[in-house]
């Protein structure tokens, strides 16, 4: 291979490298993200599974990588949980439910009693999803969370408080799916 051809190479690997996406149950996710003009990578995915159903692919995109959860939860900067819906349909009702309960599985009832306004209102925020919707969460430094339903903002809940208790859903002592933790945590490969 010539000089050439092999810078050629290079420059085209460095410029493709950007898009390539993994794959989880035919759900392609990108390697990064742009969140309010701050560039966040994909730190890890996996699926939340409910018996023995795939209700969608969780992923977590994070400024820098870690494998520890405390440390993703207390990180600065933005952050992004995008869920890519597996199941036929999930009803607006258990979407809420399973934040209200990852909530108070994950904080103290001072802490959970303390965010109980804005829980409510991030609620409100919800629909009923169908396989192939896309839920992102994420999260923009002095902004808030800001949630988004197949590229439709649906509102903002203020607080950095409250997205480090919104990420204990899926990264605190009590998560939604421990397998799901473990592949958000970039801890497993689940293709």
């Amino acid at each position: 291979m010539s000089k050439s051809k092999f810078i050629l190479l290079i420059l085209v690997f460095a410029i493709c490298k950007p898009i390539l996406a993994r794959e989880i149950a035919s759900v392609k996710l990108e390697e990064q993200a742009n969140i309010g003009g701050t560039t966040v990578i994909l730190n890890g995915a996996g699926i939340r599974t409910k018996f023995v159903f795939d209700i969608y692919v969780g992923a977590l995109y994070l400024t820098q990588k870690t494998t520890d959860a405390k440390q993703a939860i207390a990180m600065a900067g933005a952050k992004r949980i995008s869920m890519h819906f597996l199941y036929d349909e999930v009803e607006k009702e258990k979407l809420t439910d399973g934040w209200n309960d990852g909530f108070e599985n994950n904080l103290s009832d001072k802490d959970f009693a303390s965010l109980k306004a804005r829980l409510d209102a991030f609620n409100k925020l919800f629909v009923t999803v169908k396989k192939g919707d896309v839920i992102q969460l994420d999260y923009i430094p002095g902004k808030g969370t800001q949630v988004t339903i197949n590229q439709q903002t649906k509102g903002s809940v203020p607080g950095e408080d409250f997205q480090q208790a919104l990420l204990r859903v899926w990264l605190g002592d009590d998560p939604a799916d421990e397998d799901l933790k473990t592949g958000m945590l970039g801890k497993q490969n689940q293709d």
